[in-house]
């Protein structure tokens, strides 16, 4: 894998194409320049629909074939992983220590991924009054597959996205967040290196306005896997119409702090996860909903660990707050915050900007109707408010156009049982924060936090066809 060279090209039809049009990508720590990137026509985009439609139909691609490419890729990204860790943390700005984490489970999901190739099969379906007939259904690919994909996990979502597609036998184009789309280039490689077959994996670098809309336009494409906005996620299911879409989109995530709760080791959790990757994080904890007789027990503690939270350059270990993704999110955030104090919020500490770092920030007294309540922050940005009785945490929660998922910590086995029932949101974490993720668990929302189920054994079920078969044995 060639990792010192500047200029990157796109892989389309099995063939690496540089254009004259690049992409330039900048350290988002230094702001030098990082790589430079071919940015796809019409044309190559075209071209690269039509060798994954002809990939489709007449190369071979058998379970055991992907298995084998699958598990190769995962040993591949293994050997090369600190060099991956490496580019993540300067093109992406997330800390080294979580980038070698992206890595990690970017290899198993690989793995996760090539067993499911086994488990590709249909069902022998009783025939209660269909007597002289034999029916059973198979499972068959899906087909073409776009997958878009966002900045802040360049490699672990994209591999979401094209482990599972390929494990279920379909061609993929990817189209990945602009300013972080060296390592989908270098994922590419690795997989030509693995032996997937001409047409099977194609990267198209543009933007969402050119090579997305067009993407969406092409009706050869029958499936897309996307992880963004939801306004854009709208777009997308507006634009296809009744073709199949995988939605995985914003969410304000929230975690409860019970009165029974361990409260220090709750403090202690949430003060790293809620500024984890500077907060661009779906899952990221930005609501925080603590019983009011441990409220200011909770503060004490979770306010000292916040202090201790070092913020600067992701190359440094010791760093665990990084750059956002650009200076404009950060204006962004920055206003936010001072709109919520002009509102009446309190900024109990941080919400200070150099550039595109942002300080760890805790306010309080907020209410619904402030952008950084309702909205998706995506910054090092938490809310904390109290509550009395744990009917008015879950109103809290529910009281919201999103639903990703949830977080409660509580020492009560009856309501740990119960209030994955009365929280609307995809998934419910007991004893943890909302931001918590394992690869393989069905990962995905409810409301405008999108539809459909990431994880390999979950999507890949969304990336094939159930095919119906009845057998007439009385001819």
């Amino acid at each position: 894998m060639q990792t010192n060279q500047v200029k990157e090209r796109l892989l389309i039809d099995g063939e690496w194409v540089s254009t004259k049009e690049t992409h330039k990508i900048y350290n988002k720590f230094t702001g030098e320049l990082f790589s430079e990137i071919s940015v796809a026509s019409e044309e190559l985009v075209d071209r690269a629909v039509t060798a994954a439609v002809t990939a489709y139909k007449k190369v071979a691609f058998a379970p055991d074939e992907r298995y084998r490419v699958l598990m190769r890729v995962a040993q591949l990204l293994e050997q090369n992983s600190e060099q991956f860790a490496k580019m993540i943390a300067e093109e992406g700005g997330k800390p080294i220590t979580d980038a070698r984490t992206e890595v990690k489970r970017s290899v198993a999901t690989f793995q996760m991924a090539a067993d499911e190739t086994k488990k590709l099969v249909g069902e022998i379906i009783p025939n209660y009054n269909a007597q002289g007939r034999f029916l059973y259904t198979i499972k068959k690919p899906i087909g073409v597959v776009a997958a878009i994909t966002p900045f802040n996990f360049p490699l672990n979502l994209v591999v979401h996205k094209v482990a599972p597609s390929l494990a279920a036998g379909n061609p993929v184009i990817i189209k990945p967040a602009s300013d972080t789309s060296t390592i989908t280039v270098k994922l590419c490689e690795l997989l030509e290196e693995a032996g997937v077959p001409k047409g099977y994996a194609q990267c198209v670098i543009g933007s969402g306005r050119t090579v997305g809309e067009q993407l969406l336009n092409d009706q050869r494409i029958a499936h897309y896997t996307f992880t963004g906005s939801p306004g854009v996620g709208k777009h997308i299911q507006k634009t296809i119409g009744l073709r199949k879409a995988t939605l995985e989109l914003g969410s304000n995530s929230a975690t409860i702090v019970h009165d029974d709760a361990d409260v220090e080791k709750a403090a202690d959790k949430l003060a790293k996860m809620a500024f984890a990757h500077a907060g661009q994080i779906c899952i990221s904890v930005q609501r925080i909903y603590v019983q009011e007789s441990v409220l200011d027990r909770f503060m004490e503690r979770f306010l000292d660990e916040v202090s201790r939270l070092k913020v600067g350059d992701p190359l440094n270990p010791d760093t665990n707050v990084g750059p956002m993704i650009s200076e404009v999110e950060a204006e962004r955030v920055e206003s936010w915050v001072e709109e919520a104090r002009q509102e009446g919020a309190n900024i109990v500490t941080g919400g200070k900007r150099t550039k595109n770092l942002f300080s760890p920030t805790v306010i309080t007294n907020v209410k619904k109707g402030m952008k950084v309540v309702d909205e998706e922050l995506f910054a090092p940005v938490v809310t904390v408010s109290s509550y009395k009785t744990i009917e008015e945490a879950i109103d809290l929660i529910n009281d919201s156009k999103y639903g990703l998922q949830a977080g409660i910590y509580t020492a009560d086995l009856n309501l740990s049982y119960r209030i994955p029932y009365l929280l609307e949101v995809g998934g419910v974490v007991i004893n943890d924060t909302c931001c918590y993720r394992t690869d393989q668990m069905p990962y995905g929302g409810v409301k405008e936090s999108g539809n459909g189920k990431e994880g390999p054994a979950y999507a890949i079920q969304e990336l094939v066809e159930t095919v119906t078969v009845v057998v007439n044995i009385e001819e």
